[in-house]
């Protein structure tokens, strides 16, 4: 147990050493030019001058804001929908074929339409962002409703329990699981969401920071830029796995999956 629960963190930290490694020596090796590949420490300098300068904070500090609303907005629309097209084939005919329509088109095209309808500011990103967070829920949403064992449902109808009885001890415990693997799924999601409707056009936003220091060739802060999102996008879904544990703690699944057999 020691030897895996050493792994378990040791391990990840050993290969980005090893990965960092290889990159300053094949750009030492190789001779490349800091426009095309910076070494690791020219990015680490990047990255400290950023947060030194406070540039690195404010831009952030708009794609948080996106990226939280827009997912909160993305969550709750894709239970609320999800739920009852799980529940009412009706609603199904209805919605979910616009609902479809609506996932295939992309996002990246939705964008302009949205800043010419809403405005160049944080809520037309906050859109996209909820647009691109909806559909991982409301897929599970609908999977999980729907995957309840045949002998639960005829139990509490047998016990003359309600529909919204029905709904709350047995459905939603059973499709918890499946609801949590979508909004793990729509949190980074999210945050690819709202880079891309920045880099379409905003005043402010990492994405937009990258775009410009692409147009001044300052290839060492966009990589750190663009490891500062992995970093964030790497801490939301741990954040979201953490919150499913202590949730649905009776999930057989919810096994620490990061340890390994």
């Amino acid at each position: 147990m020691k030897d895996e629960r050493w792994l378990r963190y040791a391990g990840p930290l050993l290969l980005l050493a090893v990965l960092l490694t290889g990159w300053h020596f094949a750009v030492l090796l190789f001779d490349i030019q800091q426009l095309i590949l910076p070494a690791p420490m020219q990015v680490a300098d990047a990255m400290v001058d950023g947060f030194r300068t406070g540039i690195f904070q404010k831009h952030l500090l708009v794609t948080a804001k996106e990226v939280v609303f827009g997912y909160v907005l993305g969550v709750v629309f894709g239970i609320g929908l999800g739920a009852p097209i799980a529940l009412s084939r009706t609603v199904e005919l209805f919605l979910y074929p616009y609902l479809l329509a609506l996932q295939t088109m992309p996002k990246i095209a939705l964008a302009p339409l949205m800043m010419i309808w809403v405005g160049f500011g944080i809520e037309s990103k906050i859109i996209i962002t909820m647009i691109v967070a909806l559909f991982p829920v409301l897929v599970n949403v609908i999977v999980g409703l729907r995957s309840v064992e045949a002998d639960r449902i005829a139990l509490i109808r047998a016990m003359k329990g309600s529909v919204l009885a029905e709904f709350l001890w047995v459905r939603l415990p059973s499709a918890a699981p499946f609801i949590f693997a979508g909004m793990k799924t729509a949190v980074v999601l999210s945050l690819l969401g709202a880079i891309a409707a920045e880099f379409v056009g905003a005043e402010a936003g990492l994405g937009y920071l990258m775009s410009q220091l692409m147009f001044k060739l300052d290839t060492p802060s966009v990589f750190a830029i663009l490891l500062l999102l992995g970093g964030i996008g790497v801490a939301l879904f741990l954040v979201a796995d953490w919150a499913q544990k202590r949730i649905i703690f009776w999930d057989s699944s919810n096994d620490d999956r990061w340890t390994p057999r």
